[in-house]
């Protein structure tokens, strides 16, 4: 155990020691230490949360920084080589100075041998990464390699050159946080998944997040109480936004949602809830930021978390509302085929059960990746107003009618003709249910119940092929 001194030199930087971590992520009195007679930096060994067995790394900055030595990466590979063979989540809890400057190429190697098992148990076992202090240079990458990393405000950094390298190399000058702090890394790198404001908060999600995990023994209070009113969180004029955070908490088990990367990519949502106790991962176009499109951020993100969700056997519930990918140069000469392609390779490859419901719009592409039918969904559900096209009316008809409104007296009367008969014979969701794209016309109200009974009998779906893994992206 750490000495006073020790501990309070912890505390005087605003956060816990490296076993009052370990006493908070876990079940009461089930932390079990393994190489406690190495006091090498890290302290390692395994538990339970939420009844499911876990291993854990937890840095000790308190012992030299916390940096990584020999002995402190075979830690480390030990237990990772146990989560691995048990088939139970790693978490590993950074805080870190680095290599240890002293053992050179030694602590280089201790990295890499930590990053290939990462790697090999990408996939595998859910692994998760909580900054909880510095964590820099080459030590970024196995958070990176990980499904998950969680920051704390104010504590955490993660870079992988400091503010001294970065003007000298640059001429930029900038802060700790400012480069590396997690508003950069949850608003605008998109690294990090989780914010909390200290360290306790961000055990707390932790456990959280564990809890949709299969295996583990959660008690959910009030499963049914979700707002029987959420239709009409759903704005019917397609030119007005909505939050479409007030309609997913709202069709979802009571206090269920579980937002990831909640400020990055706002354009889409991404999180856990449950149907009837049953968890999900939820994928929906978000209107009320950049109308629901789907950009270079919002594919990656979705993907990764698609694939996550394909790992471990969660089924994928998706709400459709988006005009399209979004246009531009600046998306385009940065890659937006190349990374909208991830998310349609994310959901065709998925074998888990798949619900889709289209709310507003599906047009053009971002309808083909938003799990359609033609990609694999195995349910897809329309409500009766929703449009289902290449594109919207306005733009089909500018197209389609460009020499008759050329050529109109009055083109603007014709063209909102156009658009009227445009919409009332392509945009409704009948021409798809009849070519089978669509499954069924819902009315909004019973939405939650289509869900809820597709999951039912979605526990028989077998896969074909087998798993892979969760490569950052």
């Amino acid at each position: 155990m750490l000495s006073e001194d020790r501990i309070n030199r912890q505390h005087s930087l605003g956060k816990l020691t490296a076993y009052e971590r370990i006493d908070l992520l876990f079940d009461k009195k089930s932390f079990v230490e393994i190489g406690g007679d190495i006091d090498d930096g890290v302290v390692t060994g395994y538990g339970y949360i939420h009844g499911k067995k876990a291993f854990v790394a937890s840095q000790d900055f308190t012992f030299k920084g916390g940096t990584l030595g020999e002995k402190h990466a075979d830690k480390i590979c030990n237990v990772m080589d146990m989560a691995l063979e048990e088939k139970c989540p790693f978490i590993s809890i950074n805080d870190s100075g680095g290599a240890r400057i002293n053992e050179g190429i030694v602590a280089l190697n201790g990295y890499a041998k930590i990053f290939l098992r990462n790697t090999k148990a990408s996939g595998v076992i859910p692994q998760i990464a909580v900054i909880m202090g510095p964590c820099a240079g080459g030590a970024c990458y196995s958070p990176a390699i990980c499904d998950f990393i969680f920051m704390v405000k104010n504590t955490s950094q993660m870079f992988i050159t400091g503010p001294g390298v970065v003007k000298e190399v640059t001429g930029e000058t900038t802060t700790i946080n400012d480069l590396g702090g997690s508003d950069a890394h949850s608003i605008k790198s998109g690294c990090s998944h989780f914010v909390y404001d200290n360290d306790k908060e961000c055990l707390e999600g932790v456990r959280q997040l564990l809890e949709y995990l299969p295996g583990t023994n959660v008690k959910v209070k009030n499963k049914n109480g979700y707002d029987k009113h959420f239709p009409s969180y759903v704005n019917d004029n397609f030119r007005r936004a909505y939050e479409m955070r007030t309609f997913i908490n709202a069709i979802v088990d009571e206090d269920s949602f579980y937002e990831v990367s909640k400020d990055f990519a706002r354009n889409i949502i991404v999180g856990f809830a449950r149907f009837d106790n049953k968890p999900v991962g939820i994928v929906a176009n978000n209107p009320g930021y950049f109308a629901g499109v789907i950009d270079i951020d919002a594919s990656d993100k979705a993907a990764r978390f698609v694939r996550f969700c394909d790992c471990n056997d969660i089924p994928l519930v998706t709400f459709v509302d988006t005009p399209g990918y979004m246009p531009g140069t600046s998306q385009e000469h940065n890659g937006i085929i190349r990374h909208g392609a991830k998310l349609l390779f994310a959901y065709c490859e998925s074998s888990v059960p798949r619900v889709s419901v289209i709310l507003r719009k599906a047009f053009g592409g971002a309808y083909i990746a938003m799990n359609s039918k033609g990609i694999g969904c195995d349910k897809v559900f329309a409500w009766p107003t929703s449009q289902i096209a290449v594109m919207g009316a306005e733009g089909a008809v500018d197209i389609l009618y460009k020499k008759e409104l050329k050529s109109s007296n009055n083109p603007g009367e014709l063209r909102e003709e156009l658009i009227n008969n445009y919409t009332k014979e392509f945009l409704n969701p009948k021409l798809a249910l009849e070519k089978g794209y669509v499954d069924e016309i819902i009315e909004p109200k019973l939405t939650r119940e289509k869900i809820v009974d597709y999951l039912k009998t979605s526990s028989s779906k077998k896969s074909l092929k087998e798993k892979h893994s969760n490569i950052p992206l």
